[in-house]
């Protein structure tokens, strides 16, 4: 057992358009975080606007989870050096960020009153239409044909 952690390569591409497919993915991930940490401080009331079950608490925790997680998806997706891990933690929350803005873009889209669709937090505000699960559902493919063509968990092979 290693006491400290190695960093190891990223798993190569199962091919050139996985690699295309993922710098799309870091591509969108990246305007999204930068617009919502540009004027962070208004974030939690854009997340507010979508009137989500819980309140206050649900509006402050889910801003920093969004945000949080969009940061930790990156390394997968830019195929950085890291632990085996963290590959994985960094992967999954590629999926967490899918996952939560595509049922928060659903809610939005059947709540009424909503001013901004907040992929682009206060910086930049977004209508709300049905186009916004269908953005988020686009990602998913992204960051799901990433995550299979780079899939950090592989089997060796035993000689």
């Amino acid at each position: 057992m290693n006491f400290f952690v190695q960093s190891t390569p990223a798993p190569v591409p199962a091919s050139q358009n996985t690699r295309i497919v993922s710098l799309a993915a870091v591509a969108i991930i990246i305007l999204m975080v930068v617009a919502q940490l540009f004027e962070y401080e208004d974030f939690p009331a854009v997340v507010g606007d979508f009137f989500l079950p819980g309140g206050l608490t649900t509006t402050y925790l889910l801003a920093a989870l969004l945000v949080s997680a969009e940061v930790l998806a990156l390394p997968f997706l830019l195929m950085m050096r890291l632990s085996p891990a963290m590959r994985v933690v960094s992967m999954v929350s590629g999926w967490l960020v899918v996952a939560v803005w595509l049922g928060v873009s659903i809610w939005i889209n059947l709540t009424d009153g909503v001013g901004s669709g907040g992929m682009l937090g206060s910086t930049i505000p977004i209508l709300v239409g049905w186009w916004l699960p269908c953005w988020f559902g686009a990602l998913g493919v992204l960051v799901g044909w990433a995550s299979w063509g780079m899939w950090p968990l592989r089997r060796r092979s035993r000689d």
